[in-house]
């Protein structure tokens, strides 16, 4: 874990090392990080969309975390085209006949 910059389009998982609220760990998109309001040293607001195990939003958020605690998952894989099929060579074609 790691205090890097908190970036609108962030997606991230809050845990209890984010803050105790989340006993239940919870996957955010960051709207933005609410830098006007005045917070303890280490913790910041982020204003956020709460995400369902798809990856859709299902509400909007204002949460109050602690920096170190911030978890940036690993990015899925991006899906590769599919492999083209091609036939065996010297396969012989087989006629059903009906």
């Amino acid at each position: 874990m790691t205090a890097r910059a908190i970036k609108a389009g962030d997606v991230l998982h809050l845990t209890r090392a984010a803050s105790p609220q989340f006993v239940r760990p919870i996957v955010v998109r960051v709207i933005r990080e609410l830098g006007d309001r005045h917070t303890y040293h280490g913790w910041t607001w982020i204003l956020a969309y709460e995400l369902n195990g798809r990856g859709d939003a299902t509400r909007q958020r204002e949460l109050f975390v602690r920096r170190e605690g911030l978890s940036w998952p690993a990015p899925a894989p991006q899906p590769t085209a599919p492999a083209v099929r091609r036939p065996l060579r010297g396969a012989n074609r087989v006629r059903v006949s009906g």
